[in-house]
């Protein structure tokens, strides 16, 4: 597996990120242009708060943990600056959207704005310590957990009461967003909130008859038989096991980590493509049609956050059902996502594997899930 290391550094740091330095920073208003075609031509100027804190957040991350580029920390500083300034509300909740010049577009509707933003700046103050960045990202993490049980609000379009479901996705993200802010909400607090993250997606959400985790279910845990209750979403069930297996590290919970792994497995095997190979995007629970018409896609995400899954499934636990799974889904991944002729990766697959899109970045993709994976991958399996 060791071979895989220097194969992932490379593609990190000589393909990667050069197409984000070079083609997405916004010289004239500041932040980022996420918008970017095949060849790095931007094709919309809108910027999407998430994105925005995803990019700070990896630039800092590189400059900290791989090398201390100038241009790594000027770039997470650039985009830094356009959030403080244009991101967020008067009651600090972050937007979805602005324009390029940073004004509002589109309403704090999503609470993920927030969790990239405690990413970006949480990230930042550890190569650049700065009391305004370390209060931004405790204001914000404190708003999350004081919206975390109606994080819509105004904005949801369901009814209230008639099907209160709650979603994975929130509690999920939170086992990765309290280690990444720990050095500013301190190791105490992250150790206290540690159980009930855990909890929240080893017991509530996850299936005993099935092994399976959901993407809502009722307020009370039980299961809700309408098409958001039978949802499966396989890339985020197994994103979430590795962080579930980091913190299973943290604690001394050996057996965490093994069970981590095995619902990490069990998802791959049932998510998987028989017929064309690859991750189905979304499947319902009990078979039926999803109600989603992209459940047959092959998505860029879904697939590196998988190798980085394997990759650390196979370090922690030694598993060999993790390499044998490895090498399958890096062959189709690096086959079908990377492009062979321009830098960075395709996004977006049709079931057969073919490029469906051939944006390098959007409104949903940006300089995150490729480049951290890269980075996962490439340092789980160095030591090897």
């Amino acid at each position: 597996m060791k071979q895989y290391a220097e194969l992932y550094r490379n593609e990190l740091l000589e393909n990667v990120i050069p197409f984000w330095l070079k083609h997405s920073r916004d010289e004239e208003n500041g932040g980022y242009f996420t918008c970017l075609d095949r060849y790095g031509k931007v094709f919309d100027h809108d910027k999407f708060m998430w994105l925005q804190g995803r990019e700070v957040w990896c630039f800092s991350m590189l400059y900290d943990k791989v090398e201390k580029r100038p241009e790594w920390l000027d770039m997470a500083t650039h985009g830094a600056k356009f959030m403080e300034k244009y991101g967020r509300d008067a009651e600090g909740n972050w937007y979805f959207s602005t324009t390029a010049e940073g004004r509002p577009l589109v309403q704090p509707y999503n609470i993920f704005s927030d969790c990239f933003a405690v990413m970006a700046f949480a990230a930042l103050d550890k190569v650049s310590p700065n009391d305004v960045y370390r209060k931004i990202a405790a204001d914000t993490f404190a708003n999350i957990l004081r919206r975390q049980n109606d994080w819509k609000g105004t904005y949801s379009k369901a009814y209230p009461s008639t099907r209160p479901l709650k979603n994975f996705s929130l509690p999920m993200i939170l086992c990765n967003l309290s280690l990444e802010a720990e050095h500013i909400l301190g190791s105490h607090k992250v150790d206290e909130f540690i159980p009930t993250v855990i909890h929240e997606v080893m017991e509530v959400f996850y299936q005993s008859d099935t092994g399976l985790i959901l993407e809502n279910v009722q307020p009370d845990g039980s299961f809700s038989d309408s098409f958001e209750g039978r949802l499966l979403n396989p890339g985020h069930t197994i994103e979430a096991m590795w962080f579930v297996m980091d913190l299973g590290r943290r604690i001394g919970d050996e057996a965490l980590v093994k069970r981590a792994v095995d619902i990490m497995l069990r998802t791959l095997e049932h998510g998987w493509d028989k017929q064309y190979g690859g991750i189905f995007y979304f499947l319902d629970y009990h078979g039926h049609p999803p109600q989603q018409l992209e459940w047959d896609q092959k998505l860029w995400w879904v697939h590196v956050e998988s190798l980085v899954a394997l990759a650390r499934g196979y370090v922690y636990t030694g598993d060999e059902r993790c390499k044998t799974w490895f090498e399958t889904l890096h062959e189709y991944t690096w086959q079908h996502f990377k492009d062979p002729e321009y830098n960075e990766w395709f996004g977006y697959l049709n079931r057969r594997g073919e490029v469906l899109l051939p944006l390098k970045g959007g409104k949903w993709k940006g300089c995150f899930h490729v480049p951290r994976a890269l980075y996962q991958v490439w340092k789980s399996l160095e030591g090897v």
